[in-house]
């Protein structure tokens, strides 16, 4: 009568909830970041609480086997960063110093194999390059400068780093009574099928991870013995970048061949072809033989799903977005997958549902009608 609909009014107010859902999302991002990363973690370490659990007395808290595992685990990455650490810090620091001149350099440039065909092109392609050196060598300081006030706010944010292993303890020991509050607020059927699509993600997470982790491993242990064996300049910080590298889709394992190739180019590596063809070699193996088998019940993204998820994420969190693309698509995949084949089973049921009762309706009416005869002949014969 006063012109209030109650439809329009629910649409509204649920436009309101999304829109301020993505406002307070956009607001703690970085609080949720260091949530995925603890997540991650998670799943890192897991395995190795499992493990413990099996051996554990009971007398000994839960909480007592995970700290243990924790400290074990940080007590190994600080090893490996004590002695790997101190070499690549040096290689990079030579670098650095180094990158001026390496710029200016034309030596590469003038022993670069080219084909036949392209031998009498090597004058004008030799002046290019010193045209784009000349500029990279002008951008090289500002570039440097803008990482180094980018490292700078990574390391007035290093709280995070302390953060993101006390919420994976947390996670780890709270989760299970968690996820079993959460489905207990539920129906049976949505209960139902988010217990599986929970299920689901916990496959998909530990293996994603799980084979970055031994991704980066195999990389950073066939990388620093290649490069050292080939007598690659700056192997060891080669190695460690291609490994860090390795947890960015796509993208970070291409930068990481085109810096190992640019960095010993411009050293004065004699051996440019014998590099490529390692490199090359090497992608193949991973690519096709030990990333296909590590996650071969994880994650299952067509390639244009990959490549498209690679573009909306670096558009969306840069860096960040594109690590988190490749498992954010294969989560939406397992939730729209569930959903779909739920809905499936649920209007599979309802016809069961209405066929039985029709059948039922006909043996009913089936069963009257012979009484309805035999009630017609009774009335004839009196």
């Amino acid at each position: 009568m006063l012109g209030f609909d109650f439809r329009i009014a629910r649409i509204a107010w649920t436009v309101f909830l999304v829109a301020l859902l993505l406002y307070i999302t956009y607001t703690i991002s970085s609080t949720l970041l260091v949530l995925v990363f603890a997540v991650f973690f998670s799943y890192l370490v897991y395995p190795l609480v499992e493990q413990v659990e099996r051996v554990r007395p009971r007398r000994v808290p839960r909480t007592v086997s995970i700290a243990a595992v924790f400290v074990l685990v940080i007590a190994i990455v600080a090893a490996v960063a004590a002695v790997f650490g101190s070499r690549i810090q040096e290689e990079a620091l030579h670098l650095s110093e180094q990158l001026p001149a390496l710029l200016r350099s034309n030596d590469m440039v003038s022993r670069l194999p080219l084909p036949g065909f392209a031998e009498p092109l090597r004058g004008r392609i030799l002046g290019f390059v010193r045209d784009q050196l000349a500029a990279g060598t002008d951008q090289a300081m500002p570039l440097a400068k803008q990482f180094g006030v980018g490292v700078m706010h990574a390391a007035s944010n290093l709280i995070y780093l302390v953060l993101v292993p006390i919420i994976s303890f947390l996670l780890i020991k709270e989760a299970p009574a968690m996820r079993d509050e959460m489905l207990s607020w539920m129906n049976s059927a949505n209960r139902r099928l988010w217990d599986n699509i929970i299920k689901d993600l916990d496959v998909l997470l530990s293996r994603y991870v799980r084979a970055l982790l031994f991704l980066s491993i195999a990389t950073l242990v066939a990388y620093s013995i290649a490069f050292s064996v080939m007598g690659v300049p700056y192997s060891m910080l080669l190695a460690g970048l291609a490994a860090v590298l390795e947890f960015i889709p796509f993208a970070g394992p291409l930068a990481a061949s085109v810096a190992a190739l640019v960095v010993a180019g411009f050293s004065g590596y004699d051996h440019l072809l014998w590099l490529f063809g390692f490199i090359i070699g090497y992608r193949l193996f991973q690519d096709y033989v030990l990333n296909p088998y590590l996650m071969s019940e994880g994650v299952e993204v067509s390639p244009l799903m990959v490549i498209l998820g690679l573009l909306a994420g670096d558009q969306l969190g840069g860096v960040v977005g594109i690590f988190l693309s490749v498992p954010a698509m294969a989560a939406l995949k397992i939730i729209f997958t569930r959903a779909s084949a739920a809905q499936k089973a649920r209007r599979a049921a309802e016809a069961r549902e209405a066929q039985l009762a029709a059948e039922a309706q006909e043996r009913q009416n089936a069963s009257q009608a012979p009484q309805t005869v035999v009630q017609v002949n009774i009335g004839e014969k009196t």
